[in-house]
């Protein structure tokens, strides 16, 4: 688990300007495009390094003179250390601290024959769930000194000056970023399966393979078509669908979130408001991307990226 990041790296400086306006090897953004890097050289560097791992991997003669990929930047702690420090330490610390207390008195009461048995057993409850909060964020941080201490995950080329690539299975970008991986160690492959769910035992080995990367600390998985851009007969399919882990999801929903009356209450989320905005953001993303690499105004393109801005500060239940 990383930071949600865009990366575009230009061949040359000859094609940064031509496309681009600027000779700038490229850029590192955030989703919303604010820059992701605010250590001085840290992005520049890695621009390079990218750059030379697609020649290396002869990439860029798929890719024409400039690529576009969206992307995991690890650790989170990188973009997110301020949160961690401010929001998730804190609250797992005093949790911590006060439930231990709290179970430390009860026991203590029910050794003086104190009739607390359910409120102990709830304490305790709520106290492991505490410690499994704090432990839950841990694996995603880890100090950052140098280029070398990042890794670059992509998992989608999202286009290049060749085109955009709805064309292209997710195996192709699986493999492509396999061989950026081969090429430097700064750059992560992305773990993934193929499976045909209408073969027998299929469903049962992706639950497996999920169960294996969430026992071991994994975040979870992305459940996507084979294809990007599926079309059914009620319009274009979800592209992906987060398949988060029980420990993962403590960070979103809470340390207590495990409890019946809280997954209660998650259970009776309305999911339909949230697939609509998703569709129409991915929709409109596929849109801008194929207006800027047709060369369109550029106020083409700012229409549709302006309506995905829109989408985001649509509100939505904020148990998604």
């Amino acid at each position: 688990m990383g930071s949600r990041a865009l990366v575009i790296v230009c061949r040359t400086p000859a094609a940064a300007l031509d496309w681009f306006g600027s000779e700038r090897g490229g850029i590192v953004c955030t989703r919303t495009g604010r820059p992701f890097f605010t250590r001085e050289g840290l992005e520049a560097e890695l621009l390079t390094r990218l750059n030379q791992a697609l020649a290396r991997t002869g990439l860029w003669a798929e890719l024409g003179d400039w690529a576009a990929l969206d992307c995991e930047i690890l650790p989170w702690s990188l973009k997110a250390e301020d949160l961690v420090r401010s929001h998730y330490a804190p609250v797992g610390a005093a949790a911590v601290a006060g439930l231990g207390a709290a179970t430390g008195a009860l026991e203590e009461a029910l050794r003086r024959g104190a009739d607390v048995a359910a409120l102990a057993d709830r304490t305790r409850e709520r106290a492991a769930a505490a410690r499994s909060f704090a432990a839950a964020y841990r694996p995603y941080v880890w100090p950052v000194t140098s280029l070398d201490d990042v890794r670059l995950a992509p998992f989608q080329v999202l286009a290049g000056s060749a085109g955009t690539f709805p064309d292209r299975d997710h195996a192709w970008h699986m493999t492509a970023a396999e061989r950026l991986s081969a090429a430097d160690p700064v750059i992560k492959p992305t773990r993934h399966i193929v499976a045909d769910l209408e073969q027998a035992g299929a469903e049962a080995d992706v639950t497996a393979w999920w169960e294996e990367i969430t026992g071991a600390g994994g975040e979870g998985m992305v459940a996507k078509p084979l294809s990007p851009v599926i079309r059914g007969r009620r319009g274009i399919t979800q592209p992906g669908i987060k398949c988060r882990g029980p420990e993962y999801l403590r960070i979103i929903y809470g340390p207590e979130y495990v409890i019946a009356a809280n997954l209660d209450r998650l259970r009776e989320r309305n999911l339909a408001r949230k697939r609509s905005l998703a569709l129409s953001e991915f929709a409109l993303g596929a849109e801008a991307l194929e207006r800027f690499t047709r060369r369109e105004p550029l106020f083409r393109v700012h229409e549709c990226v302006f309506g995905v801005l829109a989408l985001e500060s649509e509100p939505v239940d904020p148990r998604l």
